[in-house]
């Protein structure tokens, strides 16, 4: 199971940080990413960090102002958001790959997946 925490509302410029938590039997060994949603579109596939945190990947829509980070020992990840817009409004989701070792921002690797929490970015 994982379960998403800290989304909310925020003005445009301000700063969230998002935190998942997994519970049950989840290998540390496997990437953890994190997904959005908004309203009338598609899933886009925000971060993605492997197990040991070698490698990192995030959108172009994102970069530079989000960071993803995790904490095997505690089974927890997180995304610190900064610098939001309104087009960062979305659902997020939290995810663990299941299928293989890779990051990936499609989502097809991705086999355990939150329930979401909002983000609204709005003056």
């Amino acid at each position: 199971q994982v379960v998403e925490s800290g989304g909310g509302l925020v003005q445009p410029g301000g700063s969230l940080r998002l935190s998942c938590v997994m519970h049950g039997s989840f290998q540390s060994y496997r990437p953890i990413g994190w997904f959005r949603q908004a309203p009338g579109k598609e899933r886009e596939g925000v971060s993605c960090i492997t197990a040991g945190g070698s490698k990192i990947v995030y959108a172009d829509s994102v970069k530079g102002r989000f960071t993803i980070d995790r904490n095997n020992a505690e089974n927890t990840a997180a995304l610190q958001m900064d610098d939001l817009k309104p087009e960062d409004t979305a659902v997020y989701y939290c995810a663990v790959v299941t299928a293989g070792f890779e990051c990936d921002l499609t989502g097809d690797r991705f086999g355990v997946w939150g329930q979401g929490t909002q983000v609204t970015v709005s003056a």
